[in-house]
């Protein structure tokens, strides 16, 4: 009987072993899963760290990588939603990557494929379309808000007008010798960092600081429509005072963040500047590879631009009115040297941009003004093809309504004129003697665009004879 009890004893110890050790075993092979799929997952991400560590690093400090997502050989997530988690930022991280080298990103590039065959059509490769950043060099009063227009009302570029007015107005430089040429520095590098959408660059520079990147006091807000357009273009706020506020909507203060975020969603960035005189110090941006740099030099007749210049900021030209109205026989040496060194830092950057060195070649333009003004349809679309950049019917409906007004718009920063009768009226109310003036200190850089010289009071007022000799598409270059 005691024999008989303990067998089934012995029976049910057994059993409760083999229960025990299929639990271990059920473990055990779990253990060996998981971790044979972490090992795969280890290789991913190591393959995904060493193409991250062949990008150029410009390119990844440009779009401010997190470290932590700067993976090791080795690396290892604590579970699997980290890792898909880091490999989802990842993802976001190689397109801009992608986008700021002008490749569409692979998987864009297959659905664009799929779209076509879904259409019937034969699948085609898509092209790759690389972000210009397009400069508009040019000095005040030479039309170039008026040029500027043609970028702005092209719905795929993030346009900004004059953002190194806020540079010139916190630091100050005397001109000439050492003092020029670091003012030419710092408007570089934050025109630099405009062209790469690092529009905080511009806070530092803006008076009174803005708080929590809000600002009320962006220069010449309005004069950019990706500015005043959603989302950058936020709820009006009572009792905010906006000086430089958009024009056809009312819109809260500006939004640093929104407008960056605004302006790397656009195809294209272009950017007005009258304080940039030496394209010499261009050379960098040029040879950036996160950029791809066109440069269009605009110049004007200088003695046009100096009887502008002296309605619209009179109170720098006392002087000289002064001087016609007294008739007195020398003007101020200073203000003739000026006049001088004006000219001539314009003349030296054409000069340099036709040349073509290495580093500029197919990246200049230069442009009259009043070669825009006769035909501003036909040099749009050539300063389009130049950038490389689809001129849209939005630009051209633009141009023909603002270029056939019957009169000019009132203000003197209008950008609506009937440009083909107004581009030479200043030469019938000039004296001859102020022109005198401007030919003797600008005559080499008048000659080099093809600005003739007037004789005698007769020729300069003299309606049948031109001033401009024709140059044709010796400006494309």
């Amino acid at each position: 009987m005691e024999k008989g009890l303990a067998f089934p004893q012995d029976c049910r110890d057994f059993l409760h072993s083999l229960r025990m050790r299929s639990k271990y075993a059920l473990f055990l092979a779990f253990v060996v899963v998981v971790f044979v799929f972490i090992e795969k997952e280890n290789k991913i991400i190591s393959r995904v760290s060493d193409k991250l560590k062949q990008i150029p690093q410009p390119l990844v400090d440009a779009n401010s990588t997190d470290p932590a997502l700067i993976l090791a050989d080795n690396a290892s997530l604590l579970s699997l939603s980290e890792l898909d988690s880091a490999f989802t930022q990842l993802q976001g991280r190689l397109r801009n990557l992608s986008l700021q080298l002008g490749v569409e990103p692979a998987g864009e590039a297959e659905a664009g494929l799929e779209a076509v065959a879904r259409d019937g059509g034969p699948p085609r490769p898509t092209e790759a379309r690389p972000r210009r950043h397009v400069l508009l060099m040019a000095t005040t009063r030479t039309g170039s808000s008026f040029v500027g227009e043609f970028f702005n009302q092209q719905g795929n570029i993030f346009y900004l007008f004059e953002p190194l007015w806020h540079i010139e107005r916190t630091v100050t430089f005397e001109p000439g010798g050492a003092n020029a040429a670091g003012a030419a520095l710092v408007y570089r590098d934050v025109l630099k960092q405009l062209f790469l959408c690092d529009l905080y660059v511009l806070e530092h520079f803006i008076s009174p600081l803005p708080e929590d990147h809000l600002t009320q006091f962006m220069f010449r807000r309005g004069s950019s429509r990706s500015l005043c357009e959603e989302p950058v273009c936020t709820p009006f706020v009572k009792k905010v005072f906006e000086k430089y506020h958009c024009k056809n909507r009312r819109c809260g203060p500006l939004n640093v963040t929104l407008a960056a975020e605004a302006c790397r969603r656009k195809d294209h960035m272009a950017l007005k500047a009258v304080r940039i005189r030496q394209l010499e110090f261009l050379q960098p941006l040029a040879e950036d590879p996160r950029l791809d740099l066109r440069v269009i030099q605009l110049v004007r007749d200088p003695r046009a631009v100096l009887a502008s210049r002296m309605v619209a900021f009179a109170g720098k030209y006392e002087g000289w009115k002064k001087w016609l109205a007294e008739g007195q026989a020398r003007l101020g040496e200073e203000e003739v040297q000026r006049l001088r060194g004006n000219c001539e830092s314009i003349r030296l950057s054409a000069e340099l941009g036709l040349r073509q060195p290495a580093w500029l070649r197919g990246r200049y333009m230069l442009v009259r003004y009043e070669d825009v003004a006769r035909w501003p349809l036909q040099k749009a679309r050539e300063m389009y093809r130049f950038a490389g950049i689809p001129l849209t019917a939005q630009v051209e409906d633009w141009i023909r309504r603002n270029t056939q007004a019957a009169q000019d718009a009132s203000g003197i920063y209008s950008t609506q004129k009937n440009s083909s009768e107004q581009f030479e009226k200043w030469r019938f109310g000039m004296p001859f003697k102020l022109a005198q003036v401007v030919q003797a200190a600008c005559g080499p850089a008048m000659r080099l665009f093809g600005y003739r010289l007037a004789r005698d009071a007769a020729s300069l007022a003299n309606r049948s004879v031109s001033l401009l000799e024709e140059r044709g598409t010796f400006w494309v270059t």
